[in-house]
């Protein structure tokens, strides 16, 4: 089983849940964030004075999967989280030891 968090900009976020959701991959958690990466982050106006924002809002996709769907939502979120901009986001995968249905018991792919 493999973890993948992936941090998109806020307005693609219904594009990619709905495409996840088409595919069959329904389980996941959103969380706001915020955070800077190669683009540095942007320069404001206020009443004529410049100042510069350097955490800007996005939005955390995690979702826990079998090894086999991973390069598919990959794929899934990547092409549907892309503008060609800098600052589209980031997708890490991380391996998952165990997993365990608190209802049930039941552990492992059963679980997910």
């Amino acid at each position: 089983m493999k973890k993948i968090e992936a941090i998109i900009r806020i307005e693609r976020l219904d594009i990619v849940k709905g495409i996840l959701s088409e595919n069959g991959f329904l389980s996941l958690t959103i969380s706001d964030v915020k955070g800077r990466g190669v683009q540095g982050g942007i320069i404001e106006r206020y009443r004529g004075t410049e100042y510069v924002v350097d955490l800007l809002p996005k939005v955390k996709i995690e979702t826990i999967v079998d090894d086999k769907d991973v390069e598919e939502i990959i794929t899934i979120i990547s092409e549907n989280a892309s503008t060609g901009k800098l600052g589209d986001g980031k997708i890490f995968i991380l391996p998952v030891d165990d997993a365990i249905r608190i209802r049930t018991g039941e552990r492992g792919k059963n679980a997910i």
